[in-house]
């Protein structure tokens, strides 16, 4: 049965996601959806963002959801994406920076990884937001109000524990750090630079998100988190998002929320 869209926290708003067909953005566009917002998906996948727009559209009766194809490590396809955007819904009032792009030889252990490696990925992540959201802003200072939302890590402002990727073939990656410290700060740059325009900007920080990992991986990060003694789930996030995009937020800005169940602590 649909759902009927009614007034609530995000009605009347426009949000646009990157990366919205994902693990993390799939969960943040399907609660846009039902919280009534005008959605645009931004997605490199685009067949993985039309099905999701669909599939939204069906089961929340909100009808104000678009997919749009956008590799947001490629000049181009950021202003045309962006421009789709605007063109459709005419406003850009909540940009959130979670797409995760990465070279074929992410994941590469310090030792093995190579400069060009390392300088790739920065740029395509990092880079990336930097692309979306210098575009998004010219907008949002026509407006004279936005909110933007980059996706951190816990690793963007605390040190990997490397014992916890014992006997598995996962680590934490040196480019993974210097991104989302990156984008953390980031974050702090547009909230100074911004705040006169009406412009705020936050960042969300969550701890290791349940993906299937390997058994033991999982049982040795779990056991680090104060909560629950297990990794988050996308609908952990789901809450603190909404708070981050809504205007329950209002007054916040510059400032990094984590959401970890402790394990950072």
């Amino acid at each position: 049965m649909n759902q009927k869209i009614s007034a609530s926290r995000l009605s009347g708003k426009t949000v646009v996601i990157t990366g919205g067909a994902g693990l993390i953005g799939r969960g943040f566009s399907r609660a846009c959806a039902e919280e009534g917002a005008a959605l645009a998906i931004l997605e490199i996948d685009q067949a993985a963002g039309q099905k999701l727009a669909e599939s939204l559209i069906k089961d929340t009766n909100n009808r104000k959801i678009i997919s749009v194809k956008c590799d947001i490590t490629d000049e181009k396809s950021v202003k045309a994406a962006l421009k789709k955007v605007q063109q459709h819904f005419k406003r850009i009032d909540v940009l959130v920076n979670n797409a995760y792009p990465r070279n074929k030889n992410y994941g590469r252990k310090f030792e093995q990884a190579t400069h060009k490696d390392f300088c790739e990925n920065i740029d395509a992540h990092l880079g990336g937001y930097f692309l979306v959201t210098r575009e998004v802003v010219v907008i949002m200072k026509k407006q004279k109000t936005g909110n933007i939302i980059n996706m951190g890590s816990i690793y963007g402002f605390s040190a990997p524990k490397f014992d916890i990727y014992k006997g598995t073939n996962m680590t934490s990656t040196v480019g993974y750090s210097v991104i989302k410290g990156g984008v953390i700060n980031f974050t702090r740059y547009l909230a100074t630079y911004l705040g006169d325009y009406n412009i705020r900007a936050n960042s969300l920080s969550p701890g290791g998100v349940f993906n299937n990992q390997p058994k033991k991986f999982i049982k040795q990060y779990s056991q680090r988190v104060h909560l629950g003694k297990r990794m988050a789930k996308v609908e952990d996030l789901i809450g603190p998002f909404l708070f981050l995009a809504s205007d329950d937020s209002r007054h916040v800005t510059g400032q990094n929320l984590v959401v970890d169940g402790g394990w950072s602590l």
